[in-house]
């Protein structure tokens, strides 16, 4: 079972775009797997346009959130994760530094793609 773990970004645009991303989700992945945050992206979240829409959308939807001690900006806790979790995001700059990595992108502002899934 994979975990997918949603970035900042990701839920943003998909608020912004009016992507239904767990619909997208189920369309893309054809295996088993859980959503689940970072702590840290909520505090991320709070400071956004759309911040609190996505906070709503979180709580609603009971994405479970992976607890970390670190001290670290959530791209860096990102970077940290095994392959066993998809990176599902739209920063380019991570997506860059996870090119071996499984990451899930928003296309087109429409749709979402998964990449690197053994």
């Amino acid at each position: 079972m994979y975990t997918i773990v949603l970035d900042t970004n990701i839920i943003l645009d998909s608020l912004k775009f009016k992507v239904d991303l767990l619909e997208e989700l189920k369309r893309i992945c054809n295996f088993k797997y859980d959503i689940k945050i970072l702590d840290k992206t909520l505090k991320e979240l709070e400071n956004k346009p759309n911040g609190k829409l996505a906070l709503k959308f979180i709580k609603q939807k009971n994405i479970k959130l992976i607890n970390t001690t670190k001290r670290l900006y959530v791209d860096d806790l990102l970077l940290q994760l095994d392959k066993s979790h998809i990176i599902a995001t739209n920063d380019k700059d991570l997506k860059q530094k996870l090119k071996n990595h499984p990451i899930i992108t928003l296309r087109q502002k429409k749709y979402l793609i998964i990449q690197n899934v053994l």
